[in-house]
């Protein structure tokens, strides 16, 4: 193998890296909603793919191109999954089922985390559900609280695209319009 050879491989393996892991990150982004970041992605992502691809198709002649092409995704993709791991964006909503409810609540509150606890009752008997909401950096740590106040909290983790509340409109013109609509009964206030 001479040395443009060489040379040409290595920077086939670099893009699809790059090609890789951006295309990791642009899914996560799509789905937590992120657009503009996704396009922004996407658009550099495509970039580096079609120089990618385009050197490997203009020479099949080497083999080592084709198998620097497969290498550069697979560690595309490795790398992807990392740095999304490590950026965590986003939020998550934790659930903690624990029988120590008054200790794990306690705990919890006395940390900082804004808690909603629910009474459940399972086949061995009562339980406590916690849901806490929490960015997903904070998600480690969150169940290291929990499993640290009682070590069999069964701890069940989802990603959420929002929290919060939706806030609406309470303006006088609003309420006038839903009122004449028959939205509201005459006994709120305006």
């Amino acid at each position: 193998m001479n040395t443009t050879v060489a040379i040409v491989t290595v920077l086939i393996v670099v893009a699809r890296i790059v090609d890789m892991t951006m295309d990791t990150l642009r899914t996560a982004a799509i789905v937590q909603g992120r657009r503009v970041f996704a396009a922004c992605l996407g658009f550099i992502q495509t970039m580096v793919y079609i120089c990618a691809i385009a050197k490997v198709l203009q020479d099949l002649g080497h083999p080592t191109y084709a198998l620097a092409y497969g290498l550069g995704f697979a560690l595309g993709t490795y790398l992807g999954i990392a740095i999304e791991q490590r950026l965590a964006f986003g939020n998550q909503l934790t659930s903690l089922f624990t029988r120590k409810g008054i200790e794990v609540g306690k705990a919890l509150l006395a940390a900082g985390y804004r808690v909603a606890k629910v009474e459940g009752h399972v086949r061995e008997g009562e339980v406590a559900i916690f849901y806490v909401g929490v960015p997903r950096k904070q998600t480690r740590q969150l169940v290291r609280d929990a499993v640290a106040v009682d070590e069999n909290c069964f701890c069940e983790v989802n990603d959420v695209r929002a929290t919060g509340y939706v806030h609406r409109d309470r303006s006088r013109r609003n309420h006038r319009w839903r009122r004449k609509k028959g939205y509201l009964s005459p006994e709120v206030p305006t």
